[in-house]
């Protein structure tokens, strides 16, 4: 910890999506770890009801913002850089989820995944990419396994997380010479709200999660592996046996995990291919 501790230290960190879970344990954990924090997503009340968790007043920040919009963005830009004077890490981790066979879906849910996932990192990462530059920070997509080896019946949510890795890995490799840290960071199933909140095929939320949360990695422990991706100025972070395995297999052996996934799937609670 005090590596941790020693590297977080007054640092700027912006955390999208931080109401709940990766990224409220996220903003808790670099508060903990003496950063500055500011956290953001939709809910500013309960934001606001949360920043005394997270860090003292004078070292946390509650911004509103709904990450597809574009000039919500800009505005959590400028308003971190108002109340702190720089950012030095930007954590994009705002999303949702859904769970329907495309073939049953309504679009407008793909357009949704795509704006809050996909967009809402794009659009944080172009405003606050000048300030990242400055301080030679570091920009991290939080993504999942499904960015690498395809989940069915989350065609939105896969399409979406591909996207962020081919985005964030070119753009590591634009500023490869001016000092800016790009992570991806890919975390197994974690215990969140992100499955009661995925949306089904009409778009509304399914309100309840297909598998056993306390059975999952928890929230602290996925930050507490990105806070560490972080400070070693990594690339890439890909968790659990299970992710690695998975992501290695689908470069492997392609045809053998998709008949291997398909059956995972199967096995879930009211799967959609039941």
């Amino acid at each position: 910890m005090k590596k941790l501790q020693a590297f977080f230290q007054d640092k700027v960190v912006v955390v999208t999506g931080a109401s709940s879970g990766i990224g409220l344990a996220t903003a808790r954990l670099m508060g903990r770890l003496g950063a500055c924090v500011v956290m953001a997503a939709r809910s500013y009340d309960k934001l606001c009801s949360l920043a005394s968790d997270v860090a003292p007043a004078g070292r946390v920040l509650a911004v509103r913002c709904d990450v597809s919009c574009e000039s919500d963005c800009q505005s959590l830009i400028q308003a971190a850089v108002a109340r702190f004077g720089r950012i030095d890490i930007l954590v994009n981790n705002a999303g949702l989820s859904m769970r329907a066979m495309f073939k049953d879906l309504d679009l407008s849910v793909l357009h949704k995944l795509m704006d809050v996932n996909f967009w809402g990192t794009v659009n944080c990462t172009k405003y606050a990419l000048p300030y990242l530059l400055q301080s030679k920070g570091q920009v991290v997509g939080v993504i999942s396994i499904a960015g690498y080896s395809a989940l069915p019946a989350r065609t939105g949510y896969s399409s979406s997380k591909y996207a962020i890795r081919g985005f964030l890995d070119t753009l590591r490799i634009e500023h490869l010479k001016d000092g800016l840290g790009v992570l991806v960071f890919a975390p197994g199933y974690t215990s969140s709200n992100v499955r009661n909140a995925a949306l089904t095929a009409d778009g509304s939320p399914q309100g309840e999660t297909p598998l056993d949360e306390d059975k999952l990695m928890s929230a602290e422990d996925c930050a507490m592996h990105l806070a560490r991706g972080l400070a070693a100025r990594r690339s890439e972070v890909i968790l659990t046996g299970l992710g690695r395995a998975t992501v290695w297999a689908h470069r492997l052996f392609p045809r053998l995990t998709d008949k291997l996934t398909y059956k995972y799937i199967a096995r879930e609670t009211d799967s959609p291919f039941k």
